[in-house]
């Protein structure tokens, strides 16, 4: 099966509102440029949202949040719910290895945080990814496998061939160091077989990203990898010039 591919720039927390204005307008215009080739998305900061997804309306580019609450409403300072960015959004990040590492979320969370997203009609990117020390004790498969179980536990056939997962091995994120491709297309191979095992030829078009350090001289290499289908891309999303490139090597991967 051919699945689309997909790059989606992780702003995380970054940029004022002029430019995310000016980095999401000039994103749309790579996006309209290379539909129906490829699909490009953004996830801006929380309070740029709206303004961007006003800005670029009736364009290609697919808006997204990098996280959300697992809970609907209620007396929780801070947070943002799947309810208030369903009007802005396509699709919201769970799961993250940020909000797993640094903010301590674990796997009941995340599943909480997925069920909230679906009810709300958003699209998952679903992240997963092991640390260094469970890749040197030789468990980065069974980490990553278990983090599928966990979040992926009461989601349906349907439910999942909506969804898409992004591998991100925590010891890659913004090391500059990417993991190899081999190391990528093994880890891949690994959820793909996983998520058959559950949904069988539904697995088949969903769609497995990569992040954690991508850049111009690592992406044609990951896009050479047979269950790679794009890229979960952080601070090279932020110069419209490297993201064009990125995007651009997407191109005919598939």
């Amino acid at each position: 099966m051919t699945r689309q591919p997909l790059l989606i720039g992780n702003w995380k927390m970054h940029t004022s509102l002029d430019d995310a204005l000016a980095l999401a307008q000039g994103t749309a215009a790579i996006a309209d440029e290379v539909r129906p080739s490829v699909d490009v998305g953004v996830c801006p900061p929380f309070p740029w949202i709206v303004s961007i997804a006003q800005k670029v309306r009736g364009t290609s580019l697919l808006i997204g949040a990098q996280d959300l609450s697992a809970d609907s409403d209620g007396s929780f300072t801070g947070d943002v719910s799947a309810s208030m960015l369903a009007p802005w959004c396509q699709f919201v990040l769970v799961g993250h290895s940020e909000r797993r590492t640094v903010h301590q979320e674990s796997d009941e969370v995340v599943t909480r945080k997925v069920r909230a997203a679906r009810e709300h009609g958003l699209g998952v990117v679903l992240c997963v990814g092991e640390t260094a020390a469970a890749r040197a004790a030789g468990r980065a498969e069974s980490t990553v496998s278990g983090q599928l179980e966990s979040a992926l536990i009461d989601v349906s056939s349907d439910d999942a061939a909506t969804m898409t997962i992004a591998y991100e091995p925590v010891w890659a994120i913004g090391s500059g160091t990417a993991a190899t491709v081999e190391e990528i297309q093994a880890m891949s191979g690994t959820i793909r077989r996983w998520l058959t095992s559950r949904h069988g030829l539904v697995a088949d078009g969903i769609r497995i990203l990569y992040g954690g350090s991508v850049s111009q001289h690592n992406v044609r290499e990951l896009f050479d990898a047979a269950d790679v289908d794009g890229a979960l891309v952080g601070g090279a999303s932020l110069d419209r010039g490297t993201f064009r490139a990125l995007v651009e090597a997407a191109i005919g991967s598939r």
